[in-house]
Order: C-alpha cells, then structure tokens, then sequence
C-alpha cells in the first residue's frame, strides 16, 4: 500500500514521501493517526503541485537544518553509567541520554530525531541526529563506566583473593612434598644395605 507522509517518521521517511507499508499499518496507524494519507492518483497531484509552490520554502528549511547540523560538528560525547563488574551496564544507554547529554552542553535536539543502538556495554557507539533528509550528522557516543573506581578496588580484590589462594594452594602442595620426601629417602636407605 502506498502512503504519502504527512510528517517525518524516523525509520519509514520522510514529510512527502510516498512509501510502501503493510495494509494494517497504513489503514489502522498511519491514516487514522493523521501521519499520511493513501497515494491516490489525485493525491499524488497536489502532492507535486504543493512541492512545486514549496521549493523555496524547503530549501530554507534544509538551510536551517544544514545550521544546526554545523553546531554539532565536532560534538563527542561520554556517558556515565552504572555497570557490574562484567562490564554489563545496569540498563541501558540510547537516544533519551544522548538527548540529555546534548542539551547539558546548550544544543536543544528532540530525541525523537535521534537514533542510536542501544548500549547495554561500556565501549564506543554511534547516534544519528536527523535533521532533514538530506542532513545526517553522526555524533561519536563513548559510554563509561559511572562507578569505574568501585569496579577497579573491586576487580584488584578479587585479584589478592585469587593470588591468596594460590599462593596457599602452593604452599599446601610444597608441604605435602616435603612430608613424602622423607619417606621416599627412609625406603632408599632401608633398600641400600640389604643389596649390600
């Protein structure tokens, strides 16, 4: 079923754009919601027509979108969150905290032109900011780990415990070859003279 779009919807399109969608998406989402209407022949008219009278008018509006892209040049982020000694993250980082990040350091952008994969790991992602259709920025995302000094006391305790461990494990091991060692040198010397 072919749609035109009434509005922007990151993943499917863009405002005019004329997409294929399932038939239960379109009828029972998409039209009642007011987020696009059936392609008709007749619809696909005006849509040229009104394209036509609103060249200039979308040119500006890929200006102002090329603006704020031009801020955002050069913008990196770091995220804090909580995470387990595995590197797990409690939760997750996506498009909402990116959003919060963006708007700590002065730039305003909805979330909902924000896309991101989830991060459920401490590592380097990427998030799209989607100003228009033709103006993408990539903002470079490095999650971090909130409560790095807790892992790392925790991880070097672990690692005493282990190094403890061993360390008593060896020193069993030493003391049960000691107490053998002898035994093995009585049945030497009982052995000797009675070869003799």
């Amino acid at each position: 079923m072919e749609i035109i779009l009434k509005e922007d919807i990151i993943g499917l399109g863009f405002k005019n754009d004329i997409v294929n969608v399932k038939s239960g998406y379109g009828r029972n989402y998409l039209i009642p919601q007011g987020k696009g209407v059936i392609a008709s022949p007749s619809a696909k008219k005006i849509l040229a027509e009104n394209l036509k009278q609103q060249a200039h008018k979308l040119a500006a509006l890929k200006a102002a979108a090329e603006e704020k892209a031009a801020q955002l040049n050069g913008v990196a982020l770091e995220i804090a969150a909580k995470v387990s000694a595995t590197g797990q993250l409690y939760g997750s980082v996506g498009a909402a905290h990116v959003a919060d990040e963006l708007t700590k350091l002065g730039k305003d952008v909805d979330r909902k032109i924000i896309t991101m994969k989830d991060a459920k790991k401490i590592g380097d992602y990427v998030a799209l900011v989607h100003f228009h259709k033709e103006v993408t920025v990539e903002i470079p995302v490095k999650v971090v780990a909130e409560n790095a000094a807790e892992l790392k006391a925790a991880a070097e305790a672990e690692a005493a415990i282990k190094a403890a461990a061993d360390a008593k494990a060896a020193a069993a091991a030493a003391a049960e070859a000691v107490e053998e060692a002898p035994a093995d040198e009585e049945v030497a010397e009982e052995e000797a003279p009675a070869e003799a």
